[in-house]
């Protein structure tokens, strides 16, 4: 029997290029959201995949979502924390709504979802967490305190659960892509999006697929001996 997967945000960009990769590598794959209904349904005619709709940020969901596709599914074997928003401002003209959300979302999702799934895993003594960092949470970026912020505790949150799953068969580790050609950066200005390709040494953007095939990687039994570990897909803009 497949293996289940969940990946949080899985419907459009980067999400949606993992939740194909994962099915195409043998995977029954759910895909959670949290807003554009028919969006969502729009992926599942396209893919196949199904959808589950709640807010990671928030405990009592993830707890009953992740409930909901195990009955419905399977045990849930396979967590990619992928889900993410930002709120950009300088610190001076950041809110404490902004801050809170981000931190609420992008890092308060990584606890939930694990504390909804990794019992199980312990339990079964197999398991996969894969957590979407960033090249931002390793070396920072102007205007994005609580991005940062957020996505350094990632890395932080993934070494320390990494060495609590260890024995038990379950590996934890993480991704930071650089800037993949997404919907996300293809609304930067022009003249903006010229400058951080420019810095980037192979001279373009990623692709959302290329971060999809290091998820499949580290979900896979290959990957058993790798845990602890931050992969970094950034074509060498920053080398941490």
């Amino acid at each position: 029997m497949a293996r289940v997967a969940i990946v949080t945000g899985g419907t459009r960009g980067i999400g949606r290029a993992i939740c194909e990769r994962l099915r195409d590598s043998g995977f029954t794959v759910v895909a959670n959201y949290a807003g554009n209904d028919d969006a969502a349904r729009a992926f599942s005619d396209e893919t196949g995949i199904a959808t589950y709709k709640w807010d990671v940020g928030d405990h009592q969901s993830c707890l009953n979502g992740c409930a909901r596709v195990a009955d419905e599914v399977g045990p849930i074997d396979v967590v990619v924390n992928n889900a993410g928003i930002t709120r950009d401002g300088t610190l001076h003209k950041m809110s404490y709504d902004d801050w809170h959300e981000v931190m609420r979302i992008n890092l308060g999702g990584c606890f939930n979802m694990a504390k909804a799934c990794f019992p199980g895993m312990r339990e079964r003594g197999w398991g996969r967490i894969v957590n979407i960092g960033s090249i931002n949470g390793q070396a920072g970026q102007y205007g994005q305190v609580n991005y940062a912020a957020a996505k350094s505790g990632i890395h932080g949150f993934t070494k320390a659960l990494a060495q609590e799953g260890a024995k038990a068969g379950v590996t934890v580790n993480a991704i930071a892509p650089g800037y993949i050609d997404t919907d996300m950066v293809a609304a930067v200005p022009p003249p903006v999006l010229e400058k951080i390709v420019a810095k980037i040494p192979v001279g373009r953007l990623g692709q959302a697929d290329e971060i999809a095939r290091g998820v499949a990687f580290l979900c896979s039994e290959d990957a058993g001996f790798v845990t602890g570990s931050t992969m970094s897909i950034n074509g060498g803009q920053h080398m941490y």
